[in-house]
């Protein structure tokens, strides 16, 4: 809940009238929850550690599991196992004990298949394969979505929901204000050659909303706003800025390599790579994702990324 989706979500519940119980860190930041934090309850633990778990879901009819841990690392795979598949294992065996009413689980774009054919779409049917170029963290996910479905079959009533790219304003920290900050400050000369889905964290929020309300328990719902190519993203977040657009597009293989480069004189000097490997290859290719489900399904619609931009630009500057 503290967050950058969870702090959004839990405001727009606490606008709906429900009464709100989050879990939380005794370290984390209430920065993003602003006054909300006072009109919330507050259980503080760690998803670590299932005691506290078991402790905070008492009394609760819905769960929402939105914490996980970002990063494309290479010396994080242990960090993504025992936060994002181990940590969701423990909110289900919690939710399962609290006899909850419903979970619904955030999951990823990154755990679902890849197509076939290059220009393929990709929705929630698409069958994952557990492919050598898979990031950590995609199979940390995938992994995750397997404890829910563990927890499904001993009678656990829960919906998973994926988001795409989530844009917002957020915190400095988070994974895409640092693309924000990067095009606002005017080093964003070149972009990737590859694209993604975007959507607006005010949307994705709503669409865990709608997943509790009306999603099917066991279904997979995907909470994606546009199809973009990178440069595309960066410029509409240029042209909100009032900067200058990306003047060129870095080469894949240049951008794979550099993605090396990167690993490697990060293992030297013990720190973190400026462009983990699974980033760069990732950036390179162009994966395009079929809403059709969430939208036919739940009603969920879906803002238009300019305007989102738009939206971050008004905050930022």
């Amino acid at each position: 809940a503290t967050g950058f989706l969870g702090s959004v979500l839990t405001k727009q519940l606490v606008d709906a009238g429900t009464d709100v119980r989050i879990f939380r860190r005794d370290t984390s930041s209430l920065d993003l929850l602003g006054t909300y934090a006072e009109r919330v309850d507050h259980a503080v633990g760690d998803l670590r550690r299932a005691r506290s778990l078991y402790a905070a879901l008492q009394g609760i009819d819905r769960v929402y599991h939105v914490a996980a841990k970002v990063s494309f690392a290479p010396g994080d795979q242990e960090a993504l196992r025992r936060v994002n598949a181990d940590g969701t294992a423990n909110v289900v065996n919690a939710a399962l004990r609290a006899d909850v009413d419903r979970l619904v689980h955030t999951s990823s774009i990154a755990a679902f298949g890849r197509p076939v054919e290059p220009d393929g779409l990709i929705d929630e049917t698409t069958e994952w394969e557990d492919r050598p170029h898979r990031s950590a963290y995609a199979r940390s996910k995938r992994r995750a979505e397997l404890e829910v479905h563990r927890g499904i079959a001993e009678g656990l009533d829960a919906v998973i929901v994926n988001p795409a790219l989530v844009f917002g304003v957020g915190g400095p920290d988070t994974n895409t204000r640092r693309i924000v900050d990067a095009v606002r400050s005017g080093w964003a000369v070149a972009a990737p050659p590859g694209g993604t889905n975007v959507v607006d964290v005010r949307d994705v929020a709503a669409g865990h909303r709608a997943a509790m309300r009306r999603g099917e328990s066991g279904r997979r719902y995907l909470l994606g706003g546009e199809n973009r190519s990178w440069r595309s993203i960066v410029a509409t977040l240029a042209d909100a800025f009032g900067v200058d657009p990306p003047r060129y597009t870095v080469p894949g293989a240049v951008l794979r390599a550099g993605g090396a480069v990167s690993e490697a004189v990060a293992a030297i000097t013990r720190t973190r790579p400026l462009l983990p490997g699974a980033t760069a290859r990732s950036a390179a290719r162009t994966y395009r994702f079929d809403n059709s489900r969430v939208r036919t399904e739940l009603g969920c619609t879906f803002r238009p990324f300019r305007k989102t931009a738009q939206r971050i630009a008004r905050a930022l500057v």
